[in-house]
């Protein structure tokens, strides 16, 4: 990526809901030229979607938690089959695999703390590759929305 694609990039990031015009005229292009950059971004799959910012409150999910889990057997199918299963919950934010103690971390959502509780001994603690879980209350969540480029490495 150079430099205008970077900053064409950085644009969606602050608005993705920015008219191509705009975008041409901030960075210096003509219309038909952003357009296409825009376009070969989606391809080469930097641009992979353009999302709403959703009020989780709004939605009647006030609580937030990160859930760390353990499963065993650690094999590709149970992975494969957790991550699946977690994924489809409506409660579920994000599921993330990881490495160390614990195998994954999992984003969730709920209307209260006995939603989140019933949600956590429904969903969880039935799971027979279940070892361990653990929950954390999330008090405020921030996420960066605009990622800036990382400076090149030095060897």
């Amino acid at each position: 990526m150079d430099e205008l694609d970077s900053a064409i990039v950085r644009l969606l990031q602050e608005d993705a809901r920015q008219s191509n015009r705009d975008i041409a005229r901030k960075v210096g292009i003509a219309p038909s030229t952003c357009l296409e950059r825009i376009r070969l971004l989606r391809k080469r799959g930097v641009i992979r979607g353009y999302h709403a910012d959703i009020d989780y409150n709004a939605l009647n999910r006030g609580v937030q938690a990160i859930v760390a889990a353990q499963i065993r057997p650690l094999t590709r199918d149970v992975v494969d089959a957790f991550e699946r299963s977690l994924a489809q919950l409506p409660e579920v934010i994000s599921v993330f695999t990881i490495a160390g103690s614990d195998d994954f971390l999992v984003h969730v959502t709920a209307q209260d703390i006995d939603h989140l509780h019933a949600f956590l001994l429904e969903r969880f603690t039935s799971r027979r590759e279940m070892v361990t879980f653990r929950t954390s209350i999330i008090y405020q969540h921030h996420s960066k929305q605009v990622l800036d480029p990382l400076p090149e490495a030095r060897h």
